[in-house]
């Protein structure tokens, strides 16, 4: 898959043109004034169109006790009763 670098002022003046490109496979890596922050890519997505379930598994991790009633954020929302 080919990568090429883009300038902003050049990704707005073609627009269409690496929207086409990104849909057959295309990477871009954006950039503000040379400098590299950000990249374009097309999507994985499923045979019926949607974005794979669970591409984030295993990379967050919930603290014990997440999900426990906080008490002190329950009474800022009781008024006292």
């Amino acid at each position: 898959m080919k990568t090429s670098m883009i300038n902003i002022n050049e990704a707005k003046t073609h627009l269409s043109e690496y929207a086409r490109r990104i849909k057959k496979g295309e990477r871009f890596i954006l950039c503000d004034r040379n400098k590299p922050f950000a990249e374009i890519r097309p999507l994985t997505l499923t045979a019926e169109g949607r974005r794979p379930f669970g591409l984030a598994r295993g990379k967050i991790h919930l603290p014990e006790g997440f999900n426990e009633p906080d008490l002190d954020i329950e009474a800022l929302f009781s008024n006292g009763d």
